[in-house]
């Protein structure tokens, strides 16, 4: 084997950590709803009143918000197992492979310029993230607070998440180095 495979990150859809908690509280609204259909009389607890359930002519009416929520779970527990972004690293450069019919990215290292390891903002929602261009950056992201920017002879900037990213920039640093680049 002639390329061999030097640094190997699966990060998976259901990972990460905002996704996940909008999902719950979505999932945590529709089971208080099923609750408050089955239970329908008004509720007075320190001075907050929640009035009765509005829909009374219709049977069962609750139940829908039950099965959303059991479906919201699953949905969420089936995306775990989905991969959304598998960085490799070998000799002659990083590949980057999406999700499904996302196109495979190669970065070579004859291009990279420098390499430098970057947290993210403390305020930045972290959405999951693959291959988007914006502001001269490409993003790939799915999970985790740090990440490896690369800068290549363009000055286009690749900026990949890793939840091992001091690992991933010692290889990316240790393959400059012998290329004689950075």
């Amino acid at each position: 084997m002639d390329n061999p495979i030097l640094f190997e990150e699966k990060q998976y859809l259901g990972s990460n950590n905002q996704s996940i908690l909008r999902r719950t509280v979505l999932a945590l609204f529709c089971f208080i709803a099923y609750y408050w259909s089955e239970n329908p009389k008004p509720v007075d607890v320190s001075g907050i009143h929640i009035g009765s359930y509005p829909v009374q002519s219709i049977e069962n009416s609750g139940q829908l918000f039950f099965i959303m929520g059991v479906i919201i779970l699953l949905f969420s527990i089936g995306l775990v197992f989905i991969v959304h972004m598998h960085t490799t690293v070998q000799n002659d450069g990083i590949v980057l492979t999406g999700l499904w019919t996302s196109r495979k990215v190669k970065v070579k290292f004859a291009d990279i310029v420098s390499v430098r390891k970057v947290r993210y903002r403390k305020h930045s929602v972290g959405r999951s993230v693959y291959n988007l261009h914006s502001k001269g950056k490409i993003r790939f992201y799915t999970r985790g607070n740090e990440l490896v920017e690369l800068t290549d002879k363009t000055g286009l900037k690749y900026r990949i998440g890793s939840q091992r990213a001091s690992e991933l920039l010692e290889i990316i640093k240790e393959r400059l180095n012998e290329k004689g680049g950075v």
